[in-house]
């Protein structure tokens, strides 16, 4: 039996304002290209069942291309005469009742079974039973729909367990509504014979359980997210392996502002071509954050998607603490600050700046009231 399982597929999301040759959002569209790819690879495993684990879409009110996009893919699906079975995830699920499910527009699928009434659902076949827990607003109402789940497993058949959820705290990802499947119950995955996971996205195997896995979402939501690869697992006799997509790069550059010019020499770019680029500057002094402008930085990697800049100023241990000059207002402490650090020559020059700058802020606020 070979079984695909892939998740939080997310299409819809877009970030970063980058317009493709389609005037579409480029990373709404590297999201329909990483679900393409999976596309490709059941036409081409031929698996006996294909199972989402959730978030097929970023949000539960979808926009017309996320929708319409869904629906040629899963024409594609259908046609293969391959069951598929599809949870809701807590970014498809409505917060409230008076919204219809999004999931709801498969039902017609003659191949796509449905499981998103945030409550257990059985769907069976002759040689295998999947027990679908959709992701659920009522975190409460979880346990007793996790005791459904255990009252029906057949030992006769293959069991199979599928989750939107949290297992293990270390796996929340701090969003609304996601719930923690309860430690008392971990017993249930000895039963079963394969439980897949969705919510987290990086791929893995959780705790001491052999045969539970998160298969990881298609494509990154986040920077953070730059260090799991992306992909699908597939089932092959119960034996678990995971299969790489190829998406969008997200690439880091430290400049190191203690040594500036040497650090740029030092610079290499030729990993960075339509990557996502995160520059860090570290050791940065206020003075040096000044003279160093974004749109600088930015040209050094011209060829890059999108380039993004963080500043990390250095920990001056004379350095007066924000605490202790509550007296002071914002622009004496700030020029305070640059008089430490630059010369007095200098300083005159970028006092006059610092004073105008404040000023026009000033008449900013007052015109707002």
């Amino acid at each position: 039996m070979k079984i695909l399982h892939f998740s939080d597929t997310h299409l819809g999301y877009n970030d970063l304002d980058v317009l493709n040759a389609e005037n579409i959002n480029q990373r709404e569209a590297d999201f329909y290209d990483a679900f393409s790819q999976v596309i490709a690879q059941i036409q081409k495993i031929q698996p006996d069942y294909i199972i989402h684990t959730g978030d097929l879409f970023h949000r539960a009110s979808p926009s017309n291309r996320a929708i319409t996009f869904a629906l040629e893919q899963f024409k594609i699906i259908d046609a293969l005469n391959i069951s598929m079975i599809m949870i809701a995830g807590n970014h498809s699920t409505p917060r409230t009742n008076l919204s219809s499910p999004i999931l709801k527009i498969f039902e017609n699928f003659k191949n796509i079974h449905l499981s998103y009434e945030q409550q257990y659902k059985k769907i069976e076949f002759e040689d295998v039973i999947f027990h679908t827990l959709p992701h659920m607003n009522d975190e409460t109402k979880a346990l007793s729909q996790i005791e459904l789940c255990e009252q029906n497993i057949q030992k006769d058949k293959k069991n199979i367990m599928m989750m939107h959820c949290s297992v293990g705290a270390h796996f929340l990802m701090q969003e609304f509504g996601e719930w923690v499947y309860p430690k008392d119950k971990e017993y249930i995955f000895e039963m079963m014979d394969y439980v897949a996971l969705g919510h987290w996205h990086g791929f893995g195997q959780v705790g001491k359980h052999k045969n539970v896995y998160y298969s990881g979402s298609t494509e990154r939501t986040s920077l953070n997210d730059k260090r799991n690869s992306k992909g699908f697992i597939l089932l092959d006799d119960f034996h678990v392996e995971y299969k790489e997509i190829k998406i969008r790069p997200i690439v880091t550059k430290t400049i190191d502002c203690s040594d500036y010019e040497n650090a740029l020499e030092k610079l290499t770019n030729d990993d960075t071509k339509d990557a996502i680029v995160e520059v860090k500057l570290s050791n940065l002094t206020p003075l040096q954050s000044i003279d160093i402008s974004n749109a600088a930085i930015k040209e050094l990697f011209a060829q890059a998607m999108h380039v993004s800049i963080k500043r990390e100023f250095t920990q001056d241990v004379n350095a007066v603490d924000v605490s202790d000059v509550e007296a002071l207002s914002l622009e004496e402490f700030f020029l305070e600050h640059i008089q430490e650090e630059s010369q007095e020559k200098e300083f005159s020059r970028l006092k006059f700046k610092i004073q105008e700058l404040f000023a026009n802020y000033d008449e900013v606020q007052d015109d707002s009231l």
